[in-house]
């Protein structure tokens, strides 16, 4: 993880986003750039956007969340590492 994304993205949405990975991951091929567009829809409701390009893959969630934040977020996987940042770190 990045300085940023950890200092951004509150530990329970850290959580999410590899949950979320894990659980596409055990369904065969995933593609190396997994993107995540995070929106704040109010002071409770946090939407976010998962999606990727090989293969093509996009999913919305929205749910109740203490801290909902907006940003975009990059985790790369190559192989050897894994690394999650926010795009503006990229």
């Amino acid at each position: 993880m990045t300085r940023g994304f950890q200092q951004e993205i509150p530990l329970e949405l850290q959580l999410t986003i590899f949950q979320l990975i894990d659980e596409l991951n055990t369904k065969g091929n995933m593609d190396y750039l997994q993107v995540f567009q995070l929106e704040a829809e109010n002071e409770f409701i946090q939407r976010l956007e998962h999606r990727s390009e090989s293969p093509e893959y996009k999913k919305k969630y929205r749910f109740v969340f203490t801290r909902p934040v907006t940003a975009m977020v990059f985790v790369i996987d190559d192989g050897d590492h894994t690394t999650a940042m926010l795009a503006e770190e990229y």
